[in-house]
């Protein structure tokens, strides 16, 4: 269970921090909730507590994560049906951004780039790359203090390496 204050990543919004657990009546039910801060969005939403990690709701990585991760951006092979079947590709990064796994957010965001450079992206796959992006953004962000710019130029610079 998480605690008032902690900052996690909830899958739909990236960062967001726990500003207070509570009962709430939901569906007729009583249920304890997190009432999550969106900072970003200048949002709070409600999530029941026993829901949290099946929505892909999970701490920020530590820093050493995130480095393995950048330095690490470009290895492992793209299934080629990504590149052929477009509800294939469609449905397997639904999937995996759902599960909040960064190492799945960056898989997304790796092949889709991979595919941008190949052929230009649907609608779908470019909104699919951009959430990827966003919320990858705001965990680099958060982990390393870093402002937007600089997490963007450091995505990018791990996406271009070689």
């Amino acid at each position: 269970m998480f605690q008032v204050g902690d900052k996690i990543l909830y899958p739909m919004h990236g960062i967001c921090i726990i500003d207070a657990v509570e009962k709430k009546e939901l569906f007729g039910q009583q249920e304890l909730c997190y009432i999550l801060n969106i900072q970003k969005a200048n949002m709070k939403i409600t999530i029941p507590v026993d829901k949290a990690t099946k929505i892909g709701v999970r701490k920020v990585v530590g820093p050493e994560i995130l480095e393995n991760i950048l330095n690490s951006f470009n290895l492992g092979d793209t299934d080629s049906n990504i590149f052929e079947n477009q509800r294939y590709c469609k449905e397997i990064n639904k999937k995996k951004f759902k599960t909040g796994n960064i190492n799945q957010g960056t898989e997304i965001i790796r092949d889709l780039t991979r595919k941008s450079r190949r052929t230009k992206l649907g609608q779908d796959d470019t909104n699919m790359l951009d959430n990827a992006r966003r919320v990858f953004v705001s965990e680099l962000m958060e982990v390393k203090g870093l402002a937007l710019e600089q997490a963007v130029y450091l995505l990018d610079e791990a996406l271009n390496s070689k």
